[in-house]
This record gives C-alpha cells, sequence and structure tokens, in this order.
C-alpha cells in the first residue's frame, strides 16, 4: 500500500513539475517585471525581439524601439508591480504567458494604481526566450480589486 501512495504521490509532483523551457519563460518575465521597474536600455533590447508587437492596455500599440523607449524616457513609470495568476504554456518554439498585472505607476506627475490582465508570446530565438508580443487588456470595473 505504501508504495502505491509513493507512486502516486511521485507521479503528482512530476505532472506539476515545470519544464525548463517554463522555468527559462518566468525568469525572463520576472526580468521584464523588474525592468519596467526600473528601466535599463540594454536589458530591456535583450528581451524584446526584434519584430515586438507591444499592446497597451489604452490600445496603443508600439514597435521595440518605442517599447524601449517607453521605459528609458520615463513616459510609463511603474514604482511596484506584481503579478499574478500567471500561467505559462510552451507549443514549440513559442510560449503563451498570461497574468494580471497589479501596480502604483506615476506618470506625469500623477500617482495611479494599475489592474490589467495580460497576454504575452515569447519566442525562443537563438537559444534565447524572446518577448515577441504583447497585449494588455482593461479589466471590466466589477472585477477591480480595490
Amino acid at each position: 500500500m505504501i508504495r502505491w501512495i509513493c507512486m502516486f504521490l511521485s507521479c503528482v509532483s512530476v505532472c506539476e513539475a515545470q519544464t525548463a523551457d517554463e522555468i527559462e519563460v518566468a525568469a525572463q518575465v520576472e526580468k521584464l517585471r523588474q525592468v519596467m521597474i526600473k528601466p535599463d536600455k540594454a536589458v530591456l533590447e535583450s528581451l524584446a525581439a526584434e519584430e515586438l508587437s507591444y499592446g497597451h492596455s489604452s490600445g496603443m500599440i508600439e514597435d521595440k524601439a518605442a517599447f524601449v523607449n517607453e521605459f528609458v524616457e520615463g513616459h510609463s513609470v511603474f514604482t511596484a508591480m506584481t503579478l499574478e495568476d500567471q500561467t505559462i504554456k510552451i507549443a514549440g518554439d513559442a510560449a503563451i504567458v498570461r497574468h494580471r498585472l497589479l501596480g502604483d505607476s506615476f506618470n506625469q506627475n500623477t500617482a495611479g494604481k494599475i489592474d490589467i490582465i495580460i497576454l504575452m508570446v515569447w519566442q525562443k530565438q537563438e537559444g534565447v526566450w524572446k518577448l515577441l508580443a504583447r497585449q494588455a487588456a482593461k479589466i471590466p470595473p466589477e472585477y477591480v480589486r480595490h
């Protein structure tokens, strides 16, 4: 009986374990979160694919250069950011990441709160996961946390 319980628990832990690619993507997402709070041009450029399509919840879409400049020049300023309910699904050389982003901003000398949902597509390019596409969406008011 104990042998069956051990085998079952082993299977459960293996089924829930992250793959190496999922771990690498999660690390890239975390690096992106950190650099959005403390912008570094070289790091932002290293994370983004040349073909990046970066969509804001306002509907504005940026390419790689505009995305990098948005943070480096201080147009988007995050003072804090947490990611919740993150999922990562690997599909070949692509990774689909979804999460909820909660944060504090300070744009145009005005403090604000952010609560949006994000869809990102990361692509493995020459062995490195790069942000290929990102789309943020506003959450209906009845679902926003206060």
